[in-house]
């Protein structure tokens, strides 16, 4: 453990790792109770275009990533008004993102590492200027999103009621969307863009299912993120295996654990007909 921490770059990877798992927990959380996690997959392909492209013109992958996902976040939001046409509005940007991420490559090919790292995340390869960029996003995301969580969680259980109180549904979910794709621009540093989903939406259903309350589940959601990506560095230390293959394994185990107990709590007895209203 100690021989682990003597390295400066595990220092950085494990930093790293705990801003944006609390980041991606945290966020995972609104978004698996929106019942957007398609939205946020998508994303995190567009930024695979997004940070190829990036390197064709010679800037950092991180910021490629955030360009491209947050313009595509405010696209969708803006796009889709109800969730059945946005469905189909997301497949399209997903599959025109991947198209173009290949379209970036074909004219980059000394770029195919650093591809690579885009595609599966190197969180050992994180410096200490991408780590305050990191800390950063992660700031200016968690603020926003503190800003608009009364609002927020008011439109996703019950956006009819929000809209006819007047509450700007559209807006906070335009804004709720653009905060998802920093997450997933971050997310992708640690786990490359194909695997965003084990650190925003692994630890984020698994909390929903364990708890009850708004407060606890984000809670838990952030906790077991982090506790996933910091686990994970530390067996890809031990193992020599991919850091990327741990964290979405624990992100894996950790949510079909929360399955077991209502597959082993008692059957109840079926109400009878009357009841069905309660």
């Amino acid at each position: 453990m100690l021989e682990m921490l003597s390295y400066d770059f595990m220092l950085n990877a494990f930093a790293a790792a705990g801003i944006v798992s609390l980041l991606a927990g945290v966020v995972g959380y609104f978004l698996v109770l929106r019942g957007q996690t398609f939205a946020g997959h998508a994303l995190s392909h567009v930024g695979f275009a997004g940070a190829t492209g990036a390197g064709l013109i010679g800037v950092p992958p991180l910021w490629g990533l955030v360009g491209f996902t947050l313009a595509a976040g405010m696209g969708m939001g803006m796009l889709g008004e109800r969730l059945s046409g946005r469905d189909v509005a997301i497949g399209i940007v997903l599959a025109l993102s991947l198209g173009f991420g290949v379209l970036f490559l074909h004219f980059y090919t000394s770029y195919a590492a650093q591809a690579t790292a885009v595609l599966f995340g190197n969180v050992l390869g994180v410096d200490s200027g991408t780590l305050w960029s990191l800390l950063a996003l992660a700031l200016v995301s968690l603020a926003a999103l503190a800003c608009i969580a009364r609002p927020l969680l008011f439109a996703s259980l019950q956006p009819e009621l929000a809209e006819a109180k007047g509450v700007p549904v559209r807006l906070v979910g335009l804004i709720f969307l653009a905060i998802v794709a920093l997450t997933v621009a971050e997310s992708a540093q640690i786990v490359g863009v194909l695997l965003v989903f084990a650190l925003m939406v692994g630890p984020a259903a698994a909390a929903g299912r364990l708890t009850h309350g708004v407060a606890t589940g984000i809670g838990l959601a952030a906790l077991l993120a982090l506790v996933e990506a910091w686990l994970g560095i530390a067996l890809a230390y031990e193992t020599d295996w991919p850091t990327s293959f741990w964290i979405t394994s624990l992100s894996a185990g950790i949510y079909l654990a929360s399955l077991l107990p209502a597959l082993l709590a008692p059957r109840r007895p079926v109400p009878h007909s009357h009841d069905h209203h309660h």
